[in-house]
């Protein structure tokens, strides 16, 4: 029997389109992308090891604020849209190349690549654990891996208003904003495509905006337009008119989600679980005043 394929969600080769339309005025936008390209930078240089040979997914010109501390050697830059990968790339002295790919066909041999970084372009896959299984095949033993996506609260506010509007003023909805991961769900994913020691964390961003229809701007400025596979009928004005009134009178503000996720390439070297039943002393001995855990918070003398 054939495994199961995921349903398809997205139309990739719209969301192609549309973040290759987006690329000449990425740079006015990317206010999340660089503040998100900020922490990972942080998260590099905490590791405190270095990164021989790295691929950077959905980056382009902001891998440029990489440090010396992040140990990052040579690096490969993707995307699947041209227009999104850096123009200088080929005069940097750190770069090694720069593809078009996206992280469900990536064209890495297994076992190449010491660190794979993915900005914001795992939320659109249609086979997120597929894809992130790609991702580890591709890291060597102990290669890392860091993502950041967007998680299920992001423009709650935006679908909100919309699906009310366009219910008021044509009797019905359609699906407008792509759905997000929570962040439980992320990490589960993590651990199913096979990654050791998998972290996942959120950065709740909130936005103000004083004209909404910035919002829209910013979105299709990010290339993070409407791609969904189902059909919809296109927004009438007086529905986006609507929509917009309806956002500003609830504050005129807007949460993203931001997912972070860290895992490793499994290797033998690396923290293992205990085995159940091989605990030194038993949690009902703990809790009766008996011996205490080793390991545990505080055995510092306290009454």
């Amino acid at each position: 029997m054939e495994p199961q394929r995921p349903p398809l969600i997205f139309n990739q080769r719209r969301s192609r389109l549309r973040r290759e339309r987006a690329g000449p005025r990425f740079a006015a936008c990317d206010f999340l992308h660089r503040r998100a390209m900020a922490d990972v930078v942080d998260r590099l240089e905490t590791v405190k090891r270095d990164f021989p040979y790295a691929a950077f997914c959905g980056a382009g010109g902001l891998a440029s604020m990489l440090t010396p501390a992040c140990g990052v050697g040579a690096r490969i830059e993707i995307d699947a849209a041209r227009a999104r990968l850096d123009p200088q790339a080929s005069a940097r002295r750190d770069v090694a190349g720069a593809i078009v790919a996206e992280e469900e066909r990536l064209p890495f041999a297994p076992r190449r690549l010491d660190l794979f970084v993915s900005l914001f372009t795992l939320h659109g896959a249609d086979d997120l654990i597929g894809a992130l299984a790609q991702i580890r095949a591709s890291l060597k033993p102990d290669g890392l891996f860091v993502g950041v996506l967007f998680g299920e609260g992001t423009l709650a506010r935006l679908r909100r208003a919309l699906y009310q509007a366009e219910s008021e003023l044509t009797g019905g909805v359609a699906a407008r904003i792509a759905p997000f991961a929570a962040v439980q769900d992320a990490g589960r994913a993590l651990s199913r495509a096979g990654f050791a020691l998998p972290v996942a964390d959120v950065d709740k961003v909130t936005v103000r905006y004083s004209n909404p229809l910035k919002l829209i701007a910013d979105l299709r400025g990010m290339g993070e337009g409407r791609a969904l596979a189902s059909p919809a009928p296109p927004l009438r004005r007086d529905v986006v008119a609507r929509a917009m009134a309806l956002f500003e009178a609830g504050g005129g503000e807007e949460t993203f989600d931001v997912i972070y996720l860290t895992g490793w390439a499994p290797h033998e070297s690396q923290q293992k679980p205990l085995r159940p039943g091989s605990a030194k002393a038993s949690l009902e001995a703990a809790v009766k005043g008996g011996a205490p855990v080793k390991g545990g918070a505080a055995d510092d003398g306290a009454p």
